[in-house]
């Protein structure tokens, strides 16, 4: 095996950027369930314009029109697996408007290669912005609510007063460095990978490709600055104790720059299992913040 990572080095940092591609533009995957399958009432469909005659696809069930959730989702999933998140929130009587990412669920398709920072932390705000235009949620308070490769932009979008966002919930995100992710995410084995890429040494030329190839992607001012609307807009971070991709100290080390965030370790947690392993504690924690950070 060690023969054959020697071969594969020539190509490992172009498989590198090829797979960091793939990440922010994956395959579509099916739907885990529909509404009605969660306990949900049917949604509203909503269609929200990105540019180019392209539009991201969104869930919205009705509840308080003042109380309003903007919920997004995990990196090369949709809309659906936030479903179970959508349940208790409307079950406590938010309006939660699901929503698909660009290159995700039934969103449109964006190839760009950089700036994806910005453009995906459009797809929270446009959102905002469609909702806010409507007469029943134009003064409503309205939170931002991320899942793992979500929290980056809906923390991101805090960058601008006129987001429209007035509380963001993170889970499973996001973390004080960029780099790392990718090099966790490999370690995680979340990526398929050919059998010569797991050792060295082809597998550091692809660890070192990803590590550059992301930030680039992405390009963004990480981690954000500490005033303006940082330094008004209550913030509540979720680390899993047991998350190997974004864990605990590097989501603490982001959340500790901010005087409104506050970071609850969910114990004996991995990545994104927070309301699956301790749903009562989850819940509760959610909500009880919601609750604060709208009154």
């Amino acid at each position: 095996m060690r023969l054959l990572s020697a071969a594969a080095v020539p190509v490992a940092p172009l498989f590198g950027l090829a797979l960091t591609y793939l990440l922010f533009h994956p395959p579509r995957r099916a739907r885990h369930k529909g509404p009605g399958e969660a306990g949900l009432p049917q949604p509203e469909q909503l269609r929200a314009p990105i540019g180019g005659g392209k539009h991201l696809n969104a869930w919205l069930f009705k509840g308080d029109p003042a109380r309003v959730v903007v919920v997004g989702h995990g990196i090369g999933l949709n809309k659906s697996a936030s479903l179970a998140h959508a349940k208790f929130l409307h079950d406590a009587g938010y309006t939660v408007c699901l929503f698909d990412h660009r290159n995700h669920g039934e969103s449109g398709r964006d190839g760009s290669a950089v700036g994806l920072s910005d453009k995906f932390t459009t797809d929270v705000t446009t959102l905002v912005s469609v909702l806010r235009k409507q007469e029943e949620h134009r003064s409503a308070k309205i939170a931002a609510y991320g899942f793992s490769f979500s929290t980056f932009p809906v923390f991101y979008s805090l960058r601008s007063a006129e987001s429209g966002v007035d509380a963001i919930i993170c889970d499973s995100g996001p973390s004080i460095d960029l780099a790392p992710l990718f090099r966790n995410f490999l370690d995680a084995d979340k990526i398929p990978l050919p059998p010569p890429f797991h050792v060295r040494p082809s597998r550091a030329l692809l660890e070192w490709s990803m590590c550059a190839a992301g930030p680039a992607m992405l390009r963004a001012d990480w981690p954000p600055p500490v005033d303006g609307h940082y330094d008004k807009v209550p913030m509540l971070f979720l680390a899993g104790e047991l998350d190997p991709i974004l864990t605990p100290p590097a989501i603490d080390a982001l959340a500790s720059r901010y005087s409104h965030a506050e970071v609850h370790m969910l114990p004996g947690v991995d990545h994104l299992q927070g309301l699956k392993t301790d749903p009562e504690k989850y819940t509760s924690t959610v909500l009880n913040f919601l609750q604060r950070a709208f009154a």
